[in-house]
Protein backbone atom coordinates (compact mmCIF):
# COMPACT_ATOMS: atom_id res chain seq x y z
CA UNK A 1 0.00 0.00 0.00
CA UNK A 2 1.79 3.23 -1.03
CA UNK A 3 2.04 5.17 2.29
CA UNK A 4 0.29 9.05 1.37
CA UNK A 5 -2.15 8.28 -1.47
CA UNK A 6 -3.51 11.32 -3.08
CA UNK A 7 -7.16 12.35 -1.56
CA UNK A 8 -8.47 11.37 -5.73
CA UNK A 9 -7.31 7.63 -5.50
CA UNK A 10 -8.52 7.24 -2.08
CA UNK A 11 -12.20 8.39 -3.72
CA UNK A 12 -12.34 6.91 -7.07
CA UNK A 13 -14.82 4.78 -7.35
CA UNK A 14 -15.50 1.41 -9.71
CA UNK A 15 -18.00 1.39 -12.72
CA UNK A 16 -19.22 -1.99 -12.49
CA UNK A 17 -20.59 -4.45 -9.80
CA UNK A 18 -18.13 -7.29 -8.60
CA UNK A 19 -19.82 -10.41 -7.90
CA UNK A 20 -17.74 -12.22 -4.95
CA UNK A 21 -17.94 -15.23 -2.96
CA UNK A 22 -16.96 -15.84 0.87
CA UNK A 23 -16.95 -19.75 2.01
CA UNK A 24 -16.36 -21.90 4.48
CA UNK A 25 -16.07 -25.51 5.01
CA UNK A 26 -14.28 -27.73 7.27
CA UNK A 27 -10.45 -27.75 6.76
CA UNK A 28 -8.92 -31.56 7.19
CA UNK A 29 -5.98 -31.09 9.91
CA UNK A 30 -2.61 -30.77 7.95
CA UNK A 31 -3.94 -32.37 4.49
CA UNK A 32 -3.29 -29.50 2.33
CA UNK A 33 -4.03 -31.94 -0.58
CA UNK A 34 -7.10 -32.91 0.81
CA UNK A 35 -7.69 -28.97 1.53
CA UNK A 36 -6.66 -27.81 -2.01
CA UNK A 37 -8.88 -30.08 -3.67
CA UNK A 38 -11.84 -29.00 -1.24
CA UNK A 39 -10.71 -25.12 -2.20
CA UNK A 40 -10.95 -26.08 -6.09
CA UNK A 41 -14.29 -27.40 -6.07
CA UNK A 42 -15.58 -24.14 -3.99
CA UNK A 43 -13.90 -22.09 -6.56
CA UNK A 44 -16.25 -23.52 -8.93
CA UNK A 45 -19.60 -23.41 -7.53
CA UNK A 46 -18.30 -19.91 -6.77
CA UNK A 47 -17.98 -19.51 -10.03
CA UNK A 48 -20.96 -21.44 -11.28
CA UNK A 49 -22.50 -18.74 -9.38
CA UNK A 50 -21.01 -15.94 -10.88
CA UNK A 51 -18.66 -15.03 -8.62
CA UNK A 52 -15.01 -13.21 -10.07
CA UNK A 53 -13.29 -14.00 -6.57
CA UNK A 54 -13.42 -16.08 -3.65
CA UNK A 55 -12.33 -15.71 -0.59
CA UNK A 56 -11.25 -18.71 1.96
CA UNK A 57 -10.35 -18.59 5.26
CA UNK A 58 -7.44 -18.40 7.57
CA UNK A 59 -4.27 -20.85 7.17
CA UNK A 60 -7.38 -22.91 5.04
CA UNK A 61 -4.62 -25.41 3.03
CA UNK A 62 -3.82 -26.78 6.54
CA UNK A 63 -6.20 -25.98 8.88
CA UNK A 64 -5.24 -23.49 11.83
CA UNK A 65 -3.10 -26.27 13.51
CA UNK A 66 0.02 -24.36 14.69
CA UNK A 67 1.48 -27.17 16.37
CA UNK A 68 1.46 -29.25 13.19
CA UNK A 69 2.46 -26.23 11.22
CA UNK A 70 6.33 -26.11 13.39
CA UNK A 71 7.10 -30.04 13.60
CA UNK A 72 6.43 -30.67 10.07
CA UNK A 73 5.94 -27.23 7.65
CA UNK A 74 7.13 -29.17 5.04
CA UNK A 75 4.05 -30.91 5.20
CA UNK A 76 1.65 -28.10 6.46
CA UNK A 77 2.90 -24.92 5.22
CA UNK A 78 3.15 -23.69 1.66
CA UNK A 79 6.87 -23.65 -0.05
CA UNK A 80 7.82 -21.47 -2.80
CA UNK A 81 6.42 -23.51 -6.10
CA UNK A 82 4.63 -25.14 -4.19
CA UNK A 83 2.75 -28.04 -6.88
CA UNK A 84 -0.18 -28.47 -4.01
CA UNK A 85 -1.18 -25.43 -4.87
CA UNK A 86 -1.95 -26.77 -8.69
CA UNK A 87 -5.93 -27.92 -8.07
CA UNK A 88 -6.86 -24.16 -6.89
CA UNK A 89 -4.95 -22.50 -9.86
CA UNK A 90 -6.41 -25.53 -12.35
CA UNK A 91 -10.16 -24.27 -11.10
CA UNK A 92 -9.45 -20.63 -11.42
CA UNK A 93 -8.07 -20.97 -14.72
CA UNK A 94 -11.32 -23.25 -15.88
CA UNK A 95 -13.51 -20.66 -14.64
CA UNK A 96 -11.40 -17.32 -15.06
CA UNK A 97 -11.96 -16.63 -10.73
CA UNK A 98 -9.49 -14.98 -8.90
CA UNK A 99 -9.24 -16.81 -5.32
CA UNK A 100 -7.48 -15.44 -1.99
CA UNK A 101 -6.54 -18.64 -0.28
CA UNK A 102 -5.31 -18.87 2.81
CA UNK A 103 -1.93 -20.92 4.63
CA UNK A 104 1.29 -20.64 6.49
CA UNK A 105 3.66 -20.33 4.12
CA UNK A 106 7.58 -21.48 4.67
CA UNK A 107 10.02 -18.21 3.76
CA UNK A 108 13.72 -19.34 4.34
CA UNK A 109 13.46 -20.32 7.84
CA UNK A 110 10.73 -18.49 8.87
CA UNK A 111 6.66 -19.33 8.83
CA UNK A 112 4.15 -17.08 7.83
CA UNK A 113 0.49 -17.01 8.36
CA UNK A 114 -0.38 -16.08 4.61
CA UNK A 115 -2.69 -15.33 1.92
CA UNK A 116 -1.98 -16.67 -1.27
CA UNK A 117 -3.85 -15.02 -4.08
CA UNK A 118 -4.12 -16.91 -7.22
CA UNK A 119 -5.46 -14.39 -10.34
CA UNK A 120 -8.03 -15.52 -13.30
CA UNK A 121 -5.11 -17.12 -15.40
CA UNK A 122 -4.54 -19.52 -12.61
CA UNK A 123 -1.12 -17.89 -12.25
CA UNK A 124 0.26 -16.92 -8.12
CA UNK A 125 -0.26 -13.07 -8.27
CA UNK A 126 0.84 -12.59 -4.18
CA UNK A 127 1.56 -13.31 -0.99
CA UNK A 128 0.47 -11.31 1.48
CA UNK A 129 1.30 -12.14 5.04
CA UNK A 130 -0.58 -11.35 8.06
CA UNK A 131 0.60 -7.65 10.03
CA UNK A 132 -0.64 -8.64 13.53
CA UNK A 133 -0.02 -11.79 15.14
CA UNK A 134 -2.81 -13.03 17.89
CA UNK A 135 -0.03 -13.37 21.00
CA UNK A 136 -0.16 -17.42 20.97
CA UNK A 137 1.00 -17.18 17.07
CA UNK A 138 4.70 -14.96 17.86
CA UNK A 139 6.04 -18.34 19.08
CA UNK A 140 5.58 -19.49 15.63
CA UNK A 141 5.36 -17.39 13.02
CA UNK A 142 6.66 -13.64 11.99
CA UNK A 143 4.88 -10.76 10.78
CA UNK A 144 4.57 -9.24 7.65
CA UNK A 145 6.08 -6.18 6.70
CA UNK A 146 3.61 -4.70 4.38
CA UNK A 147 0.09 -4.30 3.41
CA UNK A 148 -1.56 -5.41 0.03
CA UNK A 149 -3.86 -3.61 -2.17
CA UNK A 150 -5.44 -6.33 -5.20
CA UNK A 151 -7.43 -4.57 -8.22
CA UNK A 152 -9.98 -7.09 -9.89
CA UNK A 153 -12.62 -5.16 -12.54
CA UNK A 154 -11.27 -1.49 -11.50
CA UNK A 155 -12.35 -2.51 -7.88
CA UNK A 156 -9.38 -2.04 -5.37
CA UNK A 157 -9.76 -4.98 -2.44
CA UNK A 158 -7.37 -4.68 0.77
CA UNK A 159 -6.15 -7.71 2.31
CA UNK A 160 -5.82 -8.55 5.88
CA UNK A 161 -6.28 -12.00 7.86
CA UNK A 162 -7.69 -12.36 10.93
CA UNK A 163 -6.37 -10.00 14.38
CA UNK A 164 -5.50 -7.50 11.57
CA UNK A 165 -8.87 -6.69 11.39
CA UNK A 166 -9.10 -5.64 14.93
CA UNK A 167 -6.80 -2.75 14.29
CA UNK A 168 -8.46 0.09 12.81
CA UNK A 169 -5.06 1.46 11.43
CA UNK A 170 -4.76 -1.33 9.09
CA UNK A 171 -8.35 -1.01 7.24
CA UNK A 172 -7.88 2.66 7.67
CA UNK A 173 -4.69 2.20 5.28
CA UNK A 174 -6.48 -0.04 2.87
CA UNK A 175 -9.14 2.61 2.54
CA UNK A 176 -6.65 5.71 1.96
CA UNK A 177 -4.93 3.37 -0.45
CA UNK A 178 -7.95 3.91 -2.70
CA UNK A 179 -9.66 0.32 -1.69
CA UNK A 180 -13.54 0.27 -1.86
CA UNK A 181 -13.56 -3.42 -0.13
CA UNK A 182 -11.58 -4.93 3.17
CA UNK A 183 -11.15 -8.72 2.50
CA UNK A 184 -10.11 -11.15 5.84
CA UNK A 185 -10.09 -14.45 6.12
CA UNK A 186 -9.92 -15.87 9.27
CA UNK A 187 -10.43 -17.95 12.73
CA UNK A 188 -12.67 -16.68 14.69
CA UNK A 189 -14.37 -18.79 17.69
CA UNK A 190 -17.55 -19.80 19.26
CA UNK A 191 -18.20 -17.21 22.20
CA UNK A 192 -15.73 -13.59 22.37
CA UNK A 193 -14.65 -14.46 18.32
CA UNK A 194 -18.08 -14.04 17.20
CA UNK A 195 -18.25 -11.42 19.32
CA UNK A 196 -15.59 -9.39 18.10
CA UNK A 197 -16.49 -10.63 14.58
CA UNK A 198 -19.39 -8.43 14.62
CA UNK A 199 -17.85 -5.29 16.21
CA UNK A 200 -14.80 -5.14 14.35
CA UNK A 201 -16.32 -5.96 10.64
CA UNK A 202 -19.20 -3.17 11.04
CA UNK A 203 -16.75 -0.63 12.80
CA UNK A 204 -14.15 -1.36 9.69
CA UNK A 205 -17.12 -0.87 7.09
CA UNK A 206 -18.68 2.07 8.60
CA UNK A 207 -15.09 4.28 9.28
CA UNK A 208 -13.97 3.66 5.88
CA UNK A 209 -17.08 3.51 4.02
CA UNK A 210 -16.02 0.27 2.29
CA UNK A 211 -17.36 -3.66 2.02
CA UNK A 212 -15.84 -5.55 4.64
CA UNK A 213 -15.51 -9.57 3.99
CA UNK A 214 -15.20 -12.12 6.22
CA UNK A 215 -14.43 -15.88 5.49
CA UNK A 216 -14.14 -18.13 8.60
CA UNK A 217 -13.36 -21.53 9.59
CA UNK A 218 -16.59 -23.92 10.76
CA UNK A 219 -16.16 -26.81 13.50
CA UNK A 220 -12.53 -27.64 15.39
CA UNK A 221 -9.42 -26.77 14.06
CA UNK A 222 -6.07 -26.25 15.89
CA UNK A 223 -7.78 -26.54 19.16
CA UNK A 224 -10.35 -23.98 18.68
CA UNK A 225 -14.28 -24.21 18.37
CA UNK A 226 -15.01 -21.82 15.36
CA UNK A 227 -17.66 -19.74 14.54
CA UNK A 228 -18.59 -19.88 11.11
CA UNK A 229 -20.69 -16.90 9.79
CA UNK A 230 -18.50 -15.18 7.09
CA UNK A 231 -20.24 -12.24 5.84
CA UNK A 232 -20.28 -9.46 3.55
CA UNK A 233 -20.93 -5.91 5.12
CA UNK A 234 -21.89 -2.97 3.29
CA UNK A 235 -20.13 0.77 3.47
CA UNK A 236 -22.69 1.82 5.81
CA UNK A 237 -21.67 -0.94 8.05
CA UNK A 238 -25.07 -2.87 7.61
CA UNK A 239 -24.90 -6.96 7.64
CA UNK A 240 -25.75 -8.04 3.13
CA UNK A 241 -25.16 -11.71 3.95
CA UNK A 242 -24.21 -14.04 6.13
CA UNK A 243 -23.45 -17.83 6.19
CA UNK A 244 -24.63 -20.11 9.25
CA UNK A 245 -22.41 -20.98 12.23
CA UNK A 246 -21.45 -24.69 11.25
CA UNK A 247 -22.35 -25.95 7.57
CA UNK A 248 -20.23 -25.39 4.27
CA UNK A 249 -21.81 -23.02 2.56
CA UNK A 250 -21.04 -20.21 -0.27
CA UNK A 251 -22.39 -16.66 0.30
CA UNK A 252 -22.27 -14.69 -2.66
CA UNK A 253 -22.72 -11.09 -2.92
CA UNK A 254 -22.65 -8.50 -5.35
CA UNK A 255 -20.10 -5.23 -4.64
CA UNK A 256 -22.25 -2.51 -6.18
CA UNK A 257 -20.74 1.32 -6.85
CA UNK A 258 -23.58 2.54 -6.63
CA UNK A 259 -24.18 1.72 -2.96
CA UNK A 260 -20.18 2.74 -2.60
CA UNK A 261 -20.92 5.90 -3.72
CA UNK A 262 -23.91 6.63 -2.07
CA UNK A 263 -22.61 5.87 1.25
CA UNK A 264 -19.12 8.35 0.83
CA UNK A 265 -21.23 10.97 -0.16
CA UNK A 266 -23.25 10.36 2.49
CA UNK A 267 -20.78 9.49 5.03
CA UNK A 268 -17.64 11.76 4.45
CA UNK A 269 -15.05 11.21 6.61
CA UNK A 270 -12.73 9.44 3.81
CA UNK A 271 -13.23 13.18 2.39
CA UNK A 272 -12.70 14.87 5.00
CA UNK A 273 -9.85 13.05 6.54
CA UNK A 274 -7.93 13.94 2.92
CA UNK A 275 -9.43 17.89 3.30
CA UNK A 276 -7.77 17.49 7.33
CA UNK A 277 -4.45 16.02 5.78
CA UNK A 278 -3.74 18.71 3.01
CA UNK A 279 -3.98 21.19 6.26
CA UNK A 280 -0.70 21.75 8.50
CA UNK A 281 -2.08 19.94 11.95
CA UNK A 282 -4.09 22.05 13.78
CA UNK A 283 -2.13 23.15 17.33
CA UNK A 284 -2.35 21.16 20.52
CA UNK A 285 -2.96 22.40 23.71
CA UNK A 286 -1.47 20.54 26.85
CA UNK A 287 -3.07 20.23 30.29
CA UNK A 288 -1.77 19.29 33.39
CA UNK A 289 -3.94 17.08 35.75
CA UNK A 290 -3.38 17.67 39.21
Amino acid sequence: MSPDPAPTTALRHPERPLRIATVQAQAVAGDIPANAAQAAELVREAAAAGARLVLFAEKFLSGYEPELIRTDPLKCAVQPGDPRLAPIAEACRETGTAAIVGAAAQVGDELRVSAFVLGPDGGLVTRYDKQHLFKAERDYYRPGAAGCTLELDGWRLGLGVCYDSGFPEHARAAALDGCHAYLVGALFSVGHGHHESRTWFPARALDNTLYTVLANHIGHTGGWHTCGGSAVWAPDGRLLAEAGEDRRELVVVDLDPAVLRAARESETMLADLAAANARPAAPRALFALV
